[in-house]
């Protein structure tokens, strides 16, 4: 049985509203660690936040801490943190 994990977090951008690029970012670096994620939600809220969660599987907790940091760095995200499914 594999472990899944869920990946959330929000993100915001740009000069008036949340960054159109932000989703596309957050993808880049699940590509470059070479995960492929399981179902990605997106969804712009009221305040002009996008929260963003990306469900992966197989993949161990020392690489959900490197996403979640790496996801951290973008200037972009507001919050990144992950938790288990």
């Amino acid at each position: 049985m594999s472990c899944e994990r869920v990946l959330s977090l929000a993100s915001t951008g740009g000069v008036a509203d949340a960054d159109p690029g932000a989703l596309a970012r957050i993808l880049e670096r699940l590509q470059n660690l070479n995960v492929l994620p399981r179902r990605v939600i997106a969804e712009l809220a009221t305040t002009g936040v996008f929260h963003i969660e990306v469900d992966v599987t197989g993949v161990p907790e020392e690489m959900d801490r490197l996403i979640t940091g790496k996801l951290g760095q973008l200037s972009s995200v507001l919050n990144a943190c992950w938790h288990p499914l």
